[in-house]
Formats: structure tokens, C-alpha cells, sequence
């Protein structure tokens, strides 16, 4: 049973930073990414950043290129989203997905809510 639990959700106000956590478990897969989505009220939800569990390689949304960072812990099952200099727009519910990224796949986290404002 595969489970994403994230963390690390809050409110901050514009240009300040946050760090997402997602721990996951139950993978059988040899080969996955792993990222995460973000999802405003009344608007499709939107792949924000990937990594691959193969070589690392990384995806960003042209939206957070240079401002969000995503990384992994190997030994922990963690993956991480670092997000600096965070914009109003940036407000969402994010979630953590796994197998596929930025396709959406088949596993979810609960989401956790971001909030940027002043």
C-alpha cells in the first residue's frame, strides 16, 4: 500500500520561504518520479515540480523555475520542496503524487495548504 504524507504547509507573507515534505512508503515500483501538484479552487491542478527516483533528474513548472527547489533523501523515503521568494499566486493546496510526475498518477497525498499574504 503505497502512502505520501505530506508536511510543512502555512502561511507566509510575500518573498518569504516554506519547505514541503512528503514521506512516502509501499513503493514496488523500481522506477518512479515523484513530485508535486498544486491546486487552486475552481482551477486544474498543476504539476509544480518532479524528481526522478533513477538519476535525480528534476522537472519545474516555468511558473517556480529559480525559486522552488525540490530534493530527496534516499534513506528517509523524503522528498523535499524548497520554495523561496513566494508570491500571492503561489497560494494553493499542494499535493505530493507519485508514480508518474508531471503526469498525474495514481497516488496522493492528503495535500497541504499553502498560503502566501501579507
Amino acid at each position: 500500500q503505497v502512502q505520501l504524507v505530506e508536511s510543512g504547509g502555512g502561511l507566509v507573507q510575500p518573498g518569504g520561504s516554506l519547505r514541503l515534505s512528503c514521506a512516502a512508503s509501499g513503493f514496488t515500483y523500481d522506477y518512479y518520479a515523484i513530485g508535486w501538484f498544486r491546486q487552486v479552487p475552481g482551477k486544474e491542478r498543476e504539476g509544480v515540480s518532479c524528481i526522478s527516483s533513477s538519476d535525480g533528474s528534476t522537472y519545474y513548472a516555468d511558473s517556480v523555475k529559480g525559486r522552488f527547489t525540490i530534493s530527496r533523501d534516499s534513506a528517509k523515503n523524503t522528498v523535499y520542496l524548497q520554495m523561496n521568494s513566494l508570491k500571492p499566486e503561489d497560494t494553493a493546496v499542494y499535493y505530493c503524487a507519485a508514480p508518474l510526475c508531471p503526469v498525474e498518477g495514481d497516488y496522493w497525498g492528503q495535500g497541504t495548504q499553502v498560503t502566501v499574504s501579507s
